[in-house]
């Protein structure tokens, strides 16, 4: 437990031991009221103590998360668990968040094993009935280090487990099999493991990281559960005829009245039931639960009776009734329709069957007013006197004012703060203050009276308990925010995309010297009797080239824009040459003039601005979240660029909601401190609006003047704005190009921001220029950049890059459905009783009228909005104010949505023909909800009748995929870095992108910048030595890398891609110590392979020209750089009597006899003398 000395003094309380003690006597209902938010979780962390399991139920999804939040504090987050509601709507949920699934099981596993201290749901998670719980017992696979498991029977058992078989272990819920190697993620764990098998016995258990795959650390045991919730029994015969009866019941009942929809379901349900014949479990099976077994409900998941915690009872049944008012009315409607089986509905628990329940537990409820609510007979009421601390707003002049009332009066005080920085800097401006506060790693034991202490901790209000003296405080109250601490990421999200992990059959390639082709897989193909592997690639017409492995760093996966198809070229023509060429001859142009653009820029003299002042970083830790790393690093790149004497010229680039504002608002404050004005320039007035918001709560603090121009503002205000920034009476204007107006003069100019500058036209970018010179200025852009693109123009255009999502929000739940009125409805409904928006996204304009009016008999009580982009910009404008303002509810729209807005409100987005859009746009769209620490919900949908194409298909699948951050979300990653670099090279540079391949084409830019750099004299970095490929070695040997060994031909292309690229022997060491780990023992061709690159980099290194064979000799040529000569050369033959000899007919030769020596044997030697020759060249050196 952990900060024992804040549980000590409640359990210290007349009032806990009022409640305890009541408990104990075994009285059934009690109530606590008066108790504040901040003080709940703490109160159930002190019960948890001597009463546990505790169930603990609120209203909805958000108050549970918090209350997690809260606990977590005090107890080990392994003894607090959270059950998210089921999404159980009588529809076909094709694809749901992993998220979602792997929090359930967990949840429920921790429950059916009985390591739950206290439970949290919201109230509708009671009215959903689960899987029995003996079934989720049986499923729980148990391991140990030397158990003997048939591998095969494990793979079964994982299967009907709900694991799905994959090349590559990506995603929890996945598992892959390599020779004796099987690499399982169960659901709820941290890492995925790695089982080895000796035969039949697991000889080691080890944890890998996702990233590298590379096992991490061993383990001795292991717990594997369910991947899917709903378990099917072995029997399937007895649920599949009761299924059957009432389908046929259902048809003759409502077969002429409902024709259709009869139809429709019948042809539903039989898909299901093949399924579940061949061993298929479904998209929607929970639906059918109720055939199978008798559910069960929560209460039966505890092994032993828990307390049951009711927050705010009057508003929990009022829920409770509405929820199922609403459900009743849902299925009674979709039964009558024909939509749904009567025997559906039993996946619900009647609110009549809950009251029932009750009784068998006992009750405690907790309230801000002692009234109690209907059907419940408190035996004891107990008061809390405790209150609310109202914030202070980041004036810490108002907190050393209660903090000093706290200590004169015997206040026990405790701070809790989420973040290392923030304690430290609470501490220092405490102790500036005259306030000594002391620093612990945790609260162990009770504080002194009037002493103050500062504590790691989240508590989302604090309070003050007069009776007990005791104030306890988070960062809510001081900052006005919760600063919120770093989680882990899964590794999953940071895994970089290698283009050939990604290369299948099919896909585009670009060979340097031929062009660009299609790769047809890899080949094996023998020559005199020696095998290896080949890429075949399909050129135009009958053309197939057969590239060696060995030369696989001339072949790139072509990446262009979605939905852009290359032409294939020919060999042997001319074509391509002229083709890269032209695309050379531009980048070169534009390289010449990124060039000369830096150095005017280095040379121009600017506004060095001063040192971070006292009040910057007050301002800096009045920031409600914890920065990631690459917002640390922008915003430190950025106030060093500030500090130099040249005016600063720096891109940022980071996904909208990134916190690319953030490093903005420190930029203006510092450039303010030194009395210079700041211009934020943006490209619409809904974005002037949203930006001026933000500031102007976050500098509410500060003296600092702000104002806003864009056509918002009256005539009257314009023209009293222009004024003012004349005479330097405002530090910082938000505006859009009303800014570059000739009326608009500054003062004293010394920061322009400008956030997407690619949506200004080119006569604003002209009078933007003069804006700028001279001044330090920072571009924003929304659209993210290729690290490639990133490193081929490092030194001669300054970058920061933001590209990891802030840690405190929870994933966006994603679900791919068929589109279902119902289920819309009940979507939306949910989001607006939370007070949220709703996004639903229709691309077509010609019919968006009759969805938003569908919307709308859908859901009357809504307040239903239409945007489109052929509206015009005036109209467009008022609507997203209206929006943001929270003047309507939905949003029926185009993807308009897709570029720039952040409105925190909207957390559920709807996707009206989602097959219908491209994977980047899909992911822009989601990308719109879940920018608070708000659960947000993205509904992908289709229509049910539609037949749909192949292409169509390919997306489907690749939107599921996308829901777990698989290869759907890289490639639409992928297409929008492409998209980004076209808007920051230009649409000539996007054109060439296209023609050659983004890969080639960075590689050429960087080649460029490169030389010209080198010829005005720059210093370069040194380029690293040429890679091991450019020795040609040709033995008569075997090396390749077996299917058997590596069954999936994307991962083969991976190693030989990295052997070839290898720079140092000890690079290799890594690579064969991976494919041990990874896929077993080594078998000769693999390990011929490995050292044939071993040979190859020695000889790279040693100035060996070429190694060849021919016939019973090999010949290793001496390249001109080579310092074994003289006395060092005739020395080597001694070192391999018998074996050598040496030819100068063509270049100097060492010939090596090998006459009777296997493969690895000539590999073996072979180094040797390579080893041997390097010594040499050592020695003649020194």
């Amino acid at each position: 437990m952990h900060n024992q000395g804040i549980i000590d003094i409640i359990r210290g309380s007349e009032q806990f031991h009022n409640i305890a003690g009541g408990l104990q006597q075994g009285l059934a209902e009690l109530q606590l009221y008066g108790l504040p938010e901040g003080l709940k979780g703490i109160w159930l962390a002190a019960l948890a103590l001597d009463h546990y399991p505790i169930l603990f139920v609120t209203t909805g999804s958000d108050e549970a998360q918090r209350l997690v939040a809260d606990l977590e504090t005090f107890w080990p987050d392994s003894d607090i668990s959270y059950l998210p509601s089921a999404e159980l709507l009588p529809v076909d949920i094709n694809a749901y968040s992993p998220e979602l699934t792997a929090q359930r099981l967990q949840a429920l596993l921790d429950l059916v094993r009985g390591r739950t201290r206290v439970l949290v749901v919201a109230a509708d998670t009671l009215l959903h009935k689960l899987p029995p719980p003996q079934l989720l017992r049986q499923s729980i696979l148990s391991f140990e280090t030397g158990q003997v498991v048939d591998p095969q029977e494990l793979v079964q058992q994982l299967v009907a487990r709900g694991y799905r078989r994959e090349q590559i272990v990506e995603a929890p819920g996945q598992f892959a099999v390599r020779g004796g190697i099987i690499d399982i993620f169960p659901m709820g764990v941290e890492a995925p493991i790695r089982l080895e098998f000796f035969d039949n016995e697991i000889d080691s258990m080890r944890y890998f990281d996702l990233r590298t795959q590379r096992s991490v650390e061993e383990i001795g045991a292991l717990i594997i559960g369910p991947a899917q919730e709903v378990l099917l029994p072995p029997d399937l015969e007895p649920g599949l005829t009761a299924l059957r009866a009432e389908i046929n019941q259902v048809q003759q009942k409502l077969g002429t009245e409902r024709k259709g929809a009869i139809a429709e379901l019948s042809e539903r349900m039989e898909r299901m039931i093949s399924q579940l014949e061949m061993g298929i479990c479904p998209a929607g099976i929970g639906q059918l639960q109720a055939y199978f077994y008798p559910l069960a409900t929560l209460f039966d998941y505890f092994k032993r009776r828990p307390l049951v915690v009711l927050n705010d009872p009057v508003r929990l049944q009022e829920e409770l009734r509405r929820r199922e008012e609403l459900r009743l009315g849902l299925f009674t409607e979709m039964l009558n329709n024909g939509q749904v089986l009567p025997s559906q509905g039993q996946i619900y628990l009647e609110l009549a069957e809950l009251e029932r329940l009750w009784p068998g537990y006992q009750r405690l409820y907790l309230s801000l007013l002692p009234r109690r609510a209907p059907g419940t007979s408190p035996q004891r009421l107990v008061s809390i006197g405790a209150q609310n601390i109202p914030s202070f707003q980041g004036k810490i002049g108002l907190l050393v004012e209660e903090l000093s009332r706290w200590r004169r009066e015997g206040y026990r005080t405790v701070v809790m703060a989420a973040d290392p920085n923030r304690i430290a800097a609470l501490r220092q401006g405490l102790a500036d203050q005259g306030i000594e506060a002391q620093s612990v790693a945790e609260v162990a034991t009770l504080p002194a009276r009037g002493q103050v202490l500062i504590a790691p901790g989240r508590l989302r209000e604090g309070f003050t308990w007069p009776e007990l003296r005791l104030a306890v405080l988070g960062d809510t109250e001081i900052y006005g925010a919760v600063k919120r601490p770093r989680r882990p990421r899964p590794s999953r999200e940071g895994s970089k995309i290698s283009s050939f992990t990604e290369l299948q059959e099919g896909d585009y390639v670009v060979h340097v010297h031929h062009g660009i082709g299609r790769y047809q897989g890899l080949q094996q193909l023998e020559a005199g009797g020696v095998k290896k592997d080949y890429l075949l690639i399909q050129y135009a017409g009958k053309d197939r080239l057969y590239v060696p492995i060995d030369q696989v760093h001339l072949v790139q996966k072509y990446v262009g824009a979605e939905g852009h198809v290359p032409r294939l070229y020919r060999l042997g023509g001319n074509e391509w040459q002229r083709v890269k060429s032209r695309v050379q001859e531009s980048i070169q142009a534009m390289a010449e003039e990124l060039i000369q653009l830096y150095a005017k820029r280095e040379t121009m003299p600017g506004y060095a601005f001063s040192a971070d002042t006292p009040w910057q970083r007050e301002f800096e830790e009045a920031f409600p979240y914890t920065e990631t790393p690459d917002q640390l690093k922008a915003i430190a790149e950025v106030k060093k660029d500030m500090e130099q004497p040249r005016p600063m010229d720096r891109l940022l680039c980071g996904d909208v909601g990134y916190g690319k504002t953030e490093v903005a608002m420190r930029a203006a404050f510092k450039a303010v401190m030194d009395g210079k004005q700041v211009a934020l320039l943006v490209p619409t007035t809904i974005l002037a609006q949203q930006h001026y918001n933000t500031f102007k709560e976050r500098f509410a603090p500060f003296p600092v003047k702000l104002a806003m121009l864009s056509r918002f503002c009256s005539p009257k205000e314009q023209k009293r704005v222009v004024k003012a920034l004349k005479n330097g009476q405002i530090d910082i204007v938000i505006g859009t190009h009303r800014l570059l107006s000739a009326d608009v003069s500054f003062n004293d100019l010394g920061l322009v921001i400008v956030d997407e500058e690619q949506r200004f036209g080119v006569a604003h970018k002209e009078k933007l220029k003069r804006l700028c010179t001279g001044v330090d200025v920072l571009t924003m852009t929304a659209t993210p950049i290729p690290r490639t693109l990133h490193m081929a123009i490092a030194g001669v255009r300054q970058m920061s890059l933001i590209e990891t999502p802030p840690e405190d929000r929870f994933p966006v739940q994603t679900y791919v459905v068929e589109y279902s009125p119902e289920l819309v409805r009940e979507v939306i409904r949910r989001e607006l009783e939370r007070g949220g928006q709703v996004y639903f996204v229709h691309n077509r304009v010609n019919d968006i009228e009759r969805y938003a009016y569908h919307i709308q008999q859908l859901v009357p009580e809504a307040r239903v909005g239409i945007g489109h982009g052929q509206m015009n910009e005036r109209e467009l404008e008022r609507v997203m104010v209206d929006f943001i303002e929270d003047h309507f509810d939905i949003l029926v729209c185009t993807t308009i949505v897709e570029n720039g807005l952040d409105i925190p409100n909207v957390n559920t987005l709807i996707v009206n023909e989602s097959d219908s859009f491209g994977l980047a746009q899909l992911y822009q769209l989601r990308g719109r909800v879940g920018r608070t620490n708000r659960l947000a919900y993205a509904y992908f949908t289709y229509r049910p009748d539609k037949v749909l194409g192949e292409l169509a298909e390919k997306r489907l699948a690749a939107i599921r995929e996308f829901t777990a951050f698989g290869s759907g979300y890289k490639i639409a990653l992928r297409d929008l870095q492409i998209r980004g670099a076209g808007n920051l090279l230009g649409p000539e540079q996007h054109g060439h992108m296209l023609a050659v391949g983004f890969d080639l084409y960075c590689q050429l830019l960087e080649e460029a910048v490169q030389k010209l750099k080198k010829q005005q004299g720059e210093e370069v970095p040194t380029p690293p030595p040429a890679p091991v490929r450019t020795v040609p070695v040709e033995l008569m040997v075997d090396t390749f890398l077996n299917d058997d060994y590596i069954p999936v031909a994307t991962l083969k292309m991976e190693f030989y891609q990295r052997l070839m690229q290898a720079e140092r022997l000890a690079e290799i060491n890594e690579i064969a110590d991976e494919m041990v780990d990874r896929f077993g023992p080594l078998p000769p061709p693999a390990q011929n392979l490995l050292t044939m690159t071993r040979v190859r980099l020695l000889a790279q290194e040693v100035g060996i020209n070429s190694i060849q064979q021919k016939g019973r000799e090999i010949e290793l040529k001496l390249g001109q750089h080579c310092k074994l000569r003289g006395d060092k050369l005739l020395q080597l033959p001694k070192y391999f009597p018998r074996k050598l000899a040496f030819s100068s007919a063509g270049g100097l030769t060492i010939k090596l006899r090998i006459g009777g020596l296997g493969q690895q044997e000539i590999l073996h030697l072979l180094g040797q003398i390579l080893e041997r020759i390097k010594y040499l060249v050592m020695e003649a050196v020194s």
